[in-house]
């Protein structure tokens, strides 16, 4: 191994240990801090310096704990706790998770997100429109996979939110966290961002025309028609 090998090793291996550091740095804070769901963590700029982390280190550390279901991000919002920091409810999810297939979570998914849009359509502000609006918006310039799958979260979080029920929203977030927990595989991607012609572009665009129409039934349809698309990218490639 030459020199130059042995240095690129090093500054691998320091980078995973610092990653390592950084998320069981960020647990603690929020474990000792207490919040509770929906409660907004302090911006980068503040809780970086708090914690001693670069913002690149704290940046990777939430977005682990947004794939976990720990942490959400509102776009232009800010990002807050998803669940509470107690471990009872994780748990259950966790064993639940594990005798649950995809296909289980796709049929919970075409049975509440519909209701969702609907509901979204009957309540929405015209803020919340407006939100959804910029979420595509910046999903269609996501430069990775990576960050349009969280723009693509955001967009269907922001139709909970928008249904106006606090219940449905509940409801929302322990199924979406289920969706993470789940085992999906590994999907085929063409090129390092989704494609212009990638079809949930078109699907979302639909759905919010719906919701900002205020036609229940179309936003309803339109959003069962964009999972049984989904579905079908999911377990053709699967």
């Amino acid at each position: 191994m030459t020199t130059a090998d042995s240095e690129d090793e090093i500054d691998r291996h320091s980078a995973v240990v610092s990653d390592s550091a950084a998320l069981v740095q960020l647990r603690a804070y929020i474990q000792n801090a207490g919040f509770q769901r929906g409660q907004k963590l302090p911006p980068e700029r503040v809780l970086g310096p708090e914690l001693g982390l670069r913002r690149f280190e704290l940046r990777k550390a939430m977005e682990t704990l947004v794939d976990e279901g720990v942490l959400w991000r509102h776009v232009g919002k800010g990002t807050f706790m998803a669940r509470p920091t107690d471990q009872s409810d994780q748990n259950d999810l966790t064993a639940l998770a594990r005798t649950i297939s995809p296909v289980d979570v796709m049929r919970a998914r075409l049975s509440l997100e519909p209701a969702l849009a609907r509901e979204a359509a009957i309540h929405a502000p015209a803020s919340a429109i407006a939100t959804l609006r910029l979420t595509m918006e910046r999903s269609h310039l996501a430069g990775t996979w990576r960050e349009y799958e969280a723009l693509d979260n955001d967009f269907h979080r922001q139709i909970a939110e928008a249904s106006g029920s606090v219940v449905l929203l509940a409801l929302f977030d322990q199924l979406n966290t289920l969706r993470r927990m789940v085992a999906w595989g590994n999907l085929a991607r063409t090129g390092a961002r989704p494609p212009r012609s990638h079809s949930s572009f078109n699907e979302h665009d639909m759905i919010t025309d719906a919701i900002e129409a205020r036609d229940a039934d179309a936003a309803h349809n339109a959003m069962r028609t964009h999972l049984r698309s989904v579905e079908d990218r999911l377990f053709r490639a699967s």
